[in-house]
């Protein structure tokens, strides 16, 4: 059988998901048309017309295996990502996180894509999605308004976010059982949430800290959309706005209450009732992380930890995001996604990057490889690749296709979504080794199984 497809597949959008994209499917023996509309088109972010561009940081997150970022980059490097080899050869010095020269890193990526025979690198933008054939759509977080209108209208939803104001996620391990109570407001339904209590000495407390503190700055281009976020408010805006706001929003404490603490029914035991409530919402299929409700922010990062861990219950809370504000784009991936990155109702249709509402470069690159690798397999007429859940990458595009379509925000790499292990672990270093090591282990397997099945075909 021929080594090569005469199908050409697209790619559109020329960021680290599709230039990963792209490669994979040219490696396949697949022709790709790439598009990228820089420099034809400009961005409010970007400042050249390389592929590959790094807008925000030069870092691709922590080095070691034993950290979230380091295992999807050693994950990727067993799996020949295109990305992550250019960045181990442009590296600079960064302590223990990988980062690179960013502007001879995206130069780098640049010549290597055009110097490829099967790849034609075209400079236009599209404003709609092409009606046939496969495709693979990496737009970002800055896609342009009119494919993002094609994209609504393809997918038939309005949840379409184009400023991803997201509030934090939480360890679930990290987070007091003993203070927190697990209870849905007036008892109704199954218990769903975690709450938190606080006195009236703790609220207001937290409410000064929350007015003082220091938020991040946004770009000009993020203000211009922020603004139409009244519905969506930040939780230091809403202190802001006065000593009770928070407690009708999202502190609210009407009906929640301790049953170790008796019948909240009860008018003995009404003095001991909450003054507010921070309720945390069950993020993933296993419980093992929870949302802060309400919590949007655009505080730094650092004083989010400060301040949040005021919060009875969350004293030692272990954070896997925090909360954001900024533009983005991303789609209800659960909605609409399988977890091998193909739109459920087109499967010659395949997204990635923070399109999907992955977070990181790293995860764009992942998801580049995923969406890239099974393009090209459609096209070879062979059957679509899923991961492993146990990997960092195959439990990031599990979370994504199968997480709640109501509450979804973007996620980033982290322990927390992937399968827990046969026994417990309490050192938290030895059980992300482990995680790891069975990661790694697996992800072995599962290349040399899918490696063969691609030979017998592809020879």
């Amino acid at each position: 059988m021929n080594d090569r497809s005469t199908t050409t597949i697209q790619v559109i959008g020329g960021g680290l998901a599709g230039t990963e994209a792209a490669w994979q499917i040219a490696q396949a023996g697949v022709p790709v048309i790439l598009y990228e509309m820089r420099p034809l088109r400009t961005s409010p972010a970007h400042h050249s017309e390389e592929l590959a561009e790094l807008v925000c940081s030069n870092s691709f997150g922590a080095m070691s295996s034993d950290r979230a970022a380091g295992l999807l980059h050693e994950e990727l490097r067993r799996l020949g990502s295109i990305i992550i080899q250019t960045a181990d050869q442009h590296s600079v010095p960064a302590g223990g996180a990988l980062a690179v020269d960013r502007g001879v890193f995206s130069h780098a990526l640049t010549q290597t894509l055009d110097n490829h025979p099967l790849i034609t690198l075209k400079r236009a933008a599209i404003g709609q999605i092409p009606s046939e054939g496969i495709v693979v759509l990496t737009t970002g977080p800055l896609t342009t308004p009119d494919l993002a209108e094609d994209l609504q209208r393809f997918t038939g939803m309005d949840y379409l976010s184009f400023f991803d104001a997201a509030s934090p996620i939480i360890v679930g391990d990290s987070i007091n059982r003993d203070i927190a109570f697990l209870a849905s407001r007036y008892d109704k339904g199954e218990a769903a949430y975690l709450n938190c209590p606080l006195t009236k000495e703790q609220y207001l407390h937290f409410r000064e800290e929350l007015c003082q503190a220091e938020q991040a700055e946004l770009k000009d281009f993020e203000r211009e959309t922020a603004q139409f976020f009244e519905g969506c408010l930040p939780i230091e805006e809403l202190a802001k706005r006065g000593e009770d706001t928070m407690r009708y929003g999202p502190l609210k404490p009407v009906g929640l209450f301790d049953s170790r603490l008796g019948d909240f029914r009860d008018p003995e035991n009404k003095g001991k009732r909450p003054y507010g409530v921070v309720q945390l919402r069950q993020e993933d299929k296993n419980g093992q992380l929870w949302n802060m409700v309400g919590f949007q922010t655009n505080l730094k990062w650092g004083e989010q930890k400060r301040i949040f861990r005021l919060i009875p219950g969350l004293e030692t809370a272990e954070f896997v995001r925090m909360g954001v504000m900024h533009r983005n784009t991303f789609i209800n991936s659960p909605q609409l996604l399988e977890a091998t990155l193909q739109f459920k109702s087109r499967p010659t249709l395949l997204a990635a990057g923070q399109l999907i509402g992955t977070e990181g470069y790293s995860a764009a690159a992942a998801g580049g490889w995923l969406a890239g690798t099974n393009a090209a397999r459609l096209a070879l007429r062979l059957d679509p690749l899923k991961m492993p859940e146990t990997t960092m990458m195959g439990a990031l595009f599990e979370f994504i296709s199968s997480a709640s379509p109501k509450h979804f925000q973007p996620m980033p790499p982290n322990f927390g979504i992937i399968p827990e292990l046969s026994h417990k672990i309490g050192n938290k270093r030895e059980r992300y080794g482990k995680y790891r090591d069975r990661a790694l282990a697996d992800l072995e397997t599962w290349n040399n199984q899918s490696v063969n099945k691609r030979s017998l075909c592809v020879q």
